[in-house]
């Protein structure tokens, strides 16, 4: 069963391959602990999704579940008063999020937007299912909250550099982050993008960015960064 919406199609959870379904029994860790029937409950629910770079896969009154990133990536984000975007932290392949999930956390006050940062294939296990399992299984009730502390974390790190630390910082630990997590001294992002992920402004990343590469830590080229000296970022930190 295959249906088209306007940019991303889905299909139910038989036209999934085998390799798939390694995948997510390997990344949701409380299926081996799910009796048959919960088996089958989630294996009717689940759904894959292929998202567009650039689309907004929710919006703030919209619940969508737990999501599982098979390929590409996803960045959550929240919006101030302003509309200046926040970024909270991103998902790779292999990672999780439940606060796309969030209506089913108590106290949870604040609205979170997702947007494919590249194209995207993801699964998503529907909210109500979610709930449903949390309800009457221990193992998934904790990865839910296992999970969404490990979010949080993320979101507290985000927040606490934002308020905490000067801008070179919060620059040289983003850089390093990147370079760990592409194993590469290049980074092929934009200074407009650089700008979102860190919660700044794209003038602000071009004077830092512009005053490092005076400095011989990095060289500048349309679109990428070349980081020449590593030890200097890592000492910009402390």
């Amino acid at each position: 069963m295959v249906k088209q919406y306007n940019n991303f199609m889905y299909w139910m959870i038989d036209m999934l391959s085998k390799e798939e379904l390694i995948f997510i029994k390997k990344h949701l860790n409380f299926w081996d602990n799910l009796c048959e029937t919960e088996k089958e409950l989630m294996a009717n629910k689940i759904t894959v999704l292929s998202y567009d770079k650039g689309y907004n896969l929710n919006n703030p009154d919209e619940c969508l579940g737990l999501l599982l990133i098979k390929k590409g990536e996803l960045r959550v984000y929240i919006l101030s008063e302003e509309g200046r975007e926040v970024t909270l932290y991103r998902l790779t392949q292999g990672e999780t999020c439940v606060l796309s999930a969030s209506c089913l956390i108590n106290n949870i006050t604040f609205d979170v937007h997702i947007k494919a940062e590249a194209d995207t294939k993801a699964f998503i296990l529907d909210t109500a299912t979610l709930s449903k399992l949390s309800e009457q299984n221990v193992y998934v009730e904790n990865f839910t909250y296992k999970k969404t502390i490990e979010r949080f974390s993320d979101v507290m790190w985000a927040v606490e550099q934002i308020l905490f630390m000067t801008f070179d910082k919060r620059l040289a630990i983003f850089l390093l982050d990147e370079m760990a997590k592409n194993k590469s001294m290049e980074i092929t992002l934009t200074q407009e993008q650089i700008a979102k992920y860190i919660g700044s402004a794209r003038e602000v990343v071009s004077r830092m960015l512009k005053s490092f590469q005076s400095q011989g830590i990095v060289e500048l080229e349309r679109g990428k960064i070349q980081v020449k000296d590593p030890k200097k970022l890592k000492e910009i930190i402390g």
